[in-house]
């Protein structure tokens, strides 16, 4: 597994146990990343305007289209870092 993998493992595992909830506009910030990270550009049909949450979650993953999964997890790393240090 590379550093960068690990690295990413244990912000994910410290995502969890941050001392507060952060806002929703970095919730989907960090969500976003992460599937990036995970999944690749985002292939999902677009979800209706009835559902607001799943529309702002799709949203926001595909505003990351093109960035590479190591990239995505290293934001993800540094936004999570951020966070603990607040």
């Amino acid at each position: 597994m590379s550093d960068l993998k690990a690295r990413f493992e244990q912000a994910v595992a410290n995502s969890k146990t941050l001392s507060e909830r952060p806002d929703n506009m970095t919730l989907l910030k960090i969500y976003s990343l992460y599937k990036q990270a995970t999944e690749g550009d985002n292939e999902e049909a677009k979800p209706g305007f009835a559902d607001i949450v799943a529309r702002a979650k799709w949203d926001a993953w595909k505003k990351l289209e093109g960035t590479s999964a190591d990239e995505a997890m290293q934001q993800y790393i540094d936004l999570i870092e951020e966070l603990r240090q607040a």
